[in-house]
């Protein structure tokens, strides 16, 4: 058994013409973006996915632009979580499911669901939706992780239900959103979504490394001592977990810069 699982930095999307000329080079083709990104960063949650279905080919295409290693986090269709009766999604996840996420091969990382802040936990059709996630899609192991925003999931029950399934909460550093920081699956989720732009690396220096320290003991298989359970009775099993962390704040420029700064000082810390 490995000491501790693998800690990947990344950012959401590759597309934002506030990085051209700055975290990209200038004059650099729309079409090596994605290229030039995985070559500084391990990991990219996809946010088109949200907003409309891709072609096979689009995902294969994306998969032979990136080194091995790199992991590619698609948020699920907003079709699937937008919806009163989560229960009735059943549909909307197979179509998801069904238009080529497979070519992505060992690139593909976790589903990212996301739910509206309004949503509110209902525990039995939340669990209806659970039942409704795969395992494994054209025998490629899936990952699911879910991203709720509204005060009624901090129950016990609801962490319960994520670990019966190996379900994710993503760990949510944000300014209005609860923050779900139980560990209930083989891996962890982090969105860092408290950046700034005034900060090159987003977050302050001494912030950095107290996000760094977490990182290091998720991965480890133990849970940070300084982050608030919403159930602290309940302790996953200590093994090695994967962790992904993604710096997303509402200006996003220093994001990418966020997530380089964060490799390296993993790196210098091990």
């Amino acid at each position: 058994m490995t000491k501790a699982g693998i800690i990947r930095t990344g950012i959401g999307g590759w597309t934002f013409e506030p990085w051209e000329g700055t975290f990209y080079p200038d004059k650099l083709p729309k079409k090596k973006q994605l290229e030039y990104a995985a070559s500084k960063l391990a990991v990219i949650e996809v946010n088109g996915t949200y907003y409309g279905a891709q072609k096979p080919e689009t995902f294969a295409k994306w998969a032979a632009d990136v080194p091995d290693g790199f992991i590619f986090s698609l948020k699920a269709s907003r079709f699937t979580t937008n919806r009163k009766v989560l229960a009735e999604a059943g549909e909307s996840i197979e179509k998801f499911l069904g238009q080529g996420l497979t070519e992505l091969g060992d690139h593909l990382g976790p589903l990212l669901w996301q739910f509206a802040p309004t949503k509110k936990f209902e525990p039995d059709d939340f669990e209806a939706f659970l039942k409704l996630l795969p395992n494994k899609l054209d025998g490629l192991k899936l990952a699911h992780v879910v991203e709720v925003r509204h005060d009624t999931f901090k129950v016990p029950e609801f962490v319960a239900l994520l670990a019966k399934y190996n379900i994710a909460p993503v760990c949510a550093d944000h300014f209005d959103y609860p923050m779900i920081a139980d560990v209930t699956a083989d891996f962890v989720y982090a969105r860092l979504q408290k950046g700034s732009d005034e900060i090159k690396t987003c977050y302050a220096e001494e912030d950095m490394k107290a996000w760094a320290k977490r990182l290091e003991t998720w991965a480890e298989g133990d849970v940070p001592d300084d982050l608030p359970l919403v159930d602290d009775k309940h302790r996953p099993k200590k093994e090695p977990r994967d962790v992904f962390a993604f710096f997303i704040h509402e200006g996003k420029v220093n994001a990418p810069y966020g997530a380089m700064a964060m490799r390296e000082l993993l790196e210098s810390r091990s």
